[in-house]
């Protein structure tokens, strides 16, 4: 069964999981071609391996926190925090706590004016 992803004008919660965290799995919440919109969970200690995305990317910390690699650089994500990348940079991540992510993904084509 697929998970539904949200409608035009349909409001999504994207706030902390709290207690709910543990038990969350990463989904989809928005998906169409021009963009993409995740909910990363990622449990502490957890790796994600190096990767890069077709389009430019925008992710931002919802809650805990973790170690965030790209062009050689690692930096740590906090609640509130968010780290843009230009299509198809390279960068991996890690949970130093579990964490729950906020991925936006631009596919590369250009938007109207």
């Amino acid at each position: 069964m697929a998970i539904p992803h949200a409608e035009s004008n349909q409001v999504v919660s994207v706030g902390p999981l709290g207690p709910d965290l543990a038990a969350t799995k990463t989904w989809t919440l928005i998906k169409t071609e021009q963009m993409q919109v995740i909910r990363l969970v990622v449990p502490a200690g957890k790796e994600i391996p190096a990767h890069s995305a077709p389009g430019e990317i925008v992710v931002q910390c919802v809650e805990g926190r973790v170690a965030f690699t790209a062009s050689e650089r690692t930096q740590e994500l906090r609640p509130g925090q968010l780290i843009y990348l230009t299509a198809g940079e390279t960068h991996a991540l890690r949970g130093i706590e579990d964490s729950s992510l906020l991925v936006t993904i631009h596919s590369g084509r250009e938007l109207a004016p």
